[in-house]
């Protein structure tokens, strides 16, 4: 192999252990010996196994961040929420291994940052969109972050339940958060307040 193909090659052999046993539980041994080579090959080419680590994170916050900003590059609101779903769930789809490794918490600061930071950059996003929707309905603008959160963190915790479960089909989840989210948001209240409390004990005045 070249030197280029080695590190692809561990890149890969990395992201499949790191998926299947979590940073922790895999070892610089088990990587080489997966891959075929001596432990120095792997010291070599990424100072160990965290330099390895922050690779294959720093390739999967890449490619999911450009699926979900390509799907809320453009459309109507409501398909921007169900495009940036969908394209979540098609990445879980495709690139299983990958959404295991950013959906626990990264141990290695030289990673590209956590899933979480991810999300705020796409509520940043979302915000935008939903800043200009609430302007548009004479809906206080200011409330618009904590909606995007509201949104993105829906999307995100149905995507790791998903993970697992697989069913329904991605079209039909994002279909459903679309109908819970948008439709949600359709019948927003400008100025929503608290239920009152009923005192639930019987001899109550």
């Amino acid at each position: 192999m070249t030197g280029r193909e080695r590190r692809e090659q561990l890149v890969a052999v990395g992201r499949s252990l790191f998926a299947e046993k979590g940073f922790d539980a895999t070892s610089i041994e088990e990587i080489a010996a997966r891959a075929g080579v001596s432990k120095p090959v792997v010291y070599e080419h990424f100072g160990g196994k965290e330099g390895l680590y922050a690779v294959v994170v720093d390739r999967e916050m890449g490619d999911l961040l450009d699926r979900l900003t390509r799907a809320l590059s453009g459309g109507a609101p409501h398909q921007l929420v169900e495009q940036a779903a969908l394209a979540l769930l098609t990445y879980i789809e495709e690139e299983t291994d990958g959404f295991r490794i950013l959906s626990r918490d990264s141990p290695v600061a030289g990673a590209r940052g956590t899933f979480s930071s991810l999300l705020n950059d796409i509520a940043n996003q979302v915000e935008h969109i939903l800043g200009r929707e609430f302007a548009r309905r004479g809906i206080a603008t200011k409330h618009a972050p904590m909606y995007a959160q509201m949104l993105v963190g829906m999307v995100a915790l149905t995507g790791q339940w998903w993970l697992e479960e697989r069913k329904p089909k991605r079209e039909e989840v994002a279909a459903h958060l679309v109908n819970l989210g948008w439709n949600g948001l359709a019948h927003l209240e400008a100025k929503p307040r608290p239920l009152r409390r009923t005192d639930p004990r019987p001899d109550a005045e």
